[in-house]
């Protein structure tokens, strides 16, 4: 039988993707044991009731002796968390997250790294609106995208080790400069979801429309913006205040854009919609064929994702 990655991997924050993590690499045999740990009681009574693996009281009792320490809170307290797990990290070890902004969280965890610690910063491109232990689900990385941004001077072996990691959870991996993966990021999940927070709210906000009639007649496209919008709101402010500067660069660039199709709205220019709407199809369908989605249609009857489950 061919051995474990890890002896002992830690799980700090038993939220969707740590919960995930834990199904998904027991699954796959990935580690010897298993240790996981969140600051809130009542997340860690779930997970020891869900048998995630031997959850902790303490970050101490987690994060002492582990292999590798996977770091699964939202990005604005990496820096912290990471602090608080300093003394208890053995050399050797390797350190990553799961957050979806790379360059300012890992510059903020590597102030904080003792000597002798590999950090590799890690994204696994996968999600749903859920949260919480009961929200995780062992198939939710199979065939999704997770980019590493390993700091300058990490050995490639260590690198390697954690990629394994995720391929034997079932993603596919892609090395990328941190710098590179945010800009990247603001506009494949950040601005979409941005835009999602505010039509939701600029919709509450529309007087001659009531809430009532919002709800009732919600078709598709609100009823996805709102799915969008309904991810976790913490998680999301600290996203936004840690990428700045990429957000407000393609903000920038959309808002532009959005108001070149309000000028061809007014002047009832259909030729320039049609071709910016054929543009965007195509694109969706590349998407599709890329198997980031599927073609099946969805009206909302079953609530069901094919791919994020």
């Amino acid at each position: 039988m061919t051995p474990p990655l890890f002896g002992t991997i830690a799980i700090i924050g038993i939220g969707l993707i740590g919960s995930s993590i834990a199904r998904a690499a027991a699954k796959n045999r990935l580690y010897g044991s298993c240790r996981l740990y969140d600051a809130e009681q009542a997340v860690r009574d779930q997970a020891q009731t869900l048998r995630l693996g031997e959850v902790t009281e303490t970050l101490e009792a987690a994060v002492t002796g582990a292999d590798c320490v996977i770091i699964c809170t939202p990005v604005g307290v990496l820096g912290e968390v990471t602090e608080a797990c300093a003394p208890y990290l053995q050399p050797g070890a390797i350190l990553t997250d799961v957050g979806s902004v790379k360059a300012k969280a890992s510059d903020a965890m590597a102030a904080h790294l003792p000597e002798g610690v590999h950090l590799v910063p890690g994204h696994p491109i996968a999600g749903t609106e859920r949260s919480g232990p009961e929200a995780g689900f062992e198939t939710l990385f199979e065939d999704r995208w997770c980019i590493l941004t390993p700091r300058a001077g990490t050995p490639e072996a260590v690198t390697g080790q954690v990629a394994a990691f995720w391929e034997g959870m079932g993603s596919r991996v892609e090395v990328m400069d941190a710098a590179r993966h945010d800009l990247v990021l603001a506009i494949t999940s950040h601005l979409p979801h941005l835009i999602a927070f505010n039509i939701v709210a600029t919709a509450e906000d529309l007087e001659q429309v009531t809430e009532g009639e919002v709800v009732k007649y919600s078709a598709g496209g609100f009823r996805d913006f709102t799915r969008i919008a309904a991810s976790d709101p913490t998680m999301w402010r600290d996203v936004f205040l840690h990428n700045k500067e990429a957000v407000l660069e393609t903000l920038g660039r959309f808002t532009e854009d959005l108001a070149a199709l309000q000028r061809a709205i007014r002047w009832e220019d259909g030729d320039m919609l049609h071709q910016v709407f054929t543009r965007a199809r195509g694109i969706r369908r590349s998407i599709v064929e890329a198997g980031q989605d599927t073609d099946a249609p969805n009206f909302g009857r079953d609530g069901s994702d094919p791919i994020k489950r």
